[in-house]
């Protein structure tokens, strides 16, 4: 039998007293790369958020599995990241080691270098001393990329990773994705590129405030399941234009 990293059961999640998530539940297995589509507001955010302990569940719950406590990496959106503090790339990438260095502790000179090597591998060597506010948005996921090789946690969570980042960085920044997924780490990404979840992931959970379909890519994104999900978006927003472009093609 395959081991579950994550179990739902019966999950319910409210985001500012709204109803976010409806009775899901399902298993995330070990080692599993996974990507949760679906329309906006349809609780995409809100699930990862319970993923982490962040967003206490209104009814089930969220159970991880023994080993993965205490070792997950979570990157959230962007848009939540203050980029104003005067940190330098090296700091930042550096915090991946706080787990097992602690706050107080200096940094040994082989931890610098991985450090360093973490940046090499998302294509940033060399830009250890520049400031975040000098990066581009590309740039800074990038770094953030390399503070979570860092972290080299079993369990890694991802909402929006790819959010107004160019082209040939979300394509270099997949190649890191499936070596976790090589690896055998388990990931889970919040994804609106529906061409990539199919290229990229083996498995795909659409949420639309309640399960649509979980399980492989190809027989999640069906016609069927995207117009159920847009029809059920339309419920809380009648110009929600997801998948608008799939459905048209099908």
């Amino acid at each position: 039998m395959t081991t579950a990293a994550i179990t739902l059961s019966h999950l319910h999640l409210a985001w500012q007293q709204q109803p976010a998530v409806r009775d899901l539940s399902g298993s995330f297995a070990a080692g599993s790369l996974t990507a949760i589509v679906g329309p906006n507001g349809g609780g995409k955010t809100s699930l990862m958020s319970a993923l982490t302990g962040q967003l206490a569940p209104q009814q089930g719950r969220v159970q991880l599995a023994p080993m993965l406590q205490g070792r997950v990496a979570y990157l959230p959106q962007v848009s939540q990241i203050d980029r104003s503090f005067p940190l330098r790339v090296l700091d930042v990438v550096m915090l991946g080691h706080w787990g097992r260095q602690g706050a107080w502790r200096a940094a040994t000179r082989a931890r610098c270098e991985q450090a360093s090597q973490a940046l090499a591998t998302v294509g940033l060597a060399g830009l250890e001393g520049r400031s975040l506010a000098e990066l581009s948005t590309g740039q800074f996921q990038r770094v953030l990329f390399a503070r979570l090789l860092l972290q080299d946690a079993p369990l890694i969570l991802l909402d929006e990773p790819f959010s107004a980042v160019d082209a040939h960085t979300t394509q270099d920044l997949l190649g890191v994705i499936r070596r976790w997924h090589d690896e055998a780490r388990t990931v889970i990404a919040v994804l609106h590129d529906l061409q990539a979840v199919r290229q990229w992931f083996p498995q795909t959970l659409m949420l639309a405030r309640e399960p649509v379909a979980w399980g492989p890519t190809a027989e999640v994104l069906t016609p069927a399941h995207l117009l159920r999900a847009r029809r059920l978006a339309e419920r809380w927003d009648s110009r929600q234009p997801w998948a608008a472009e799939l459905l048209a093609a099908a």
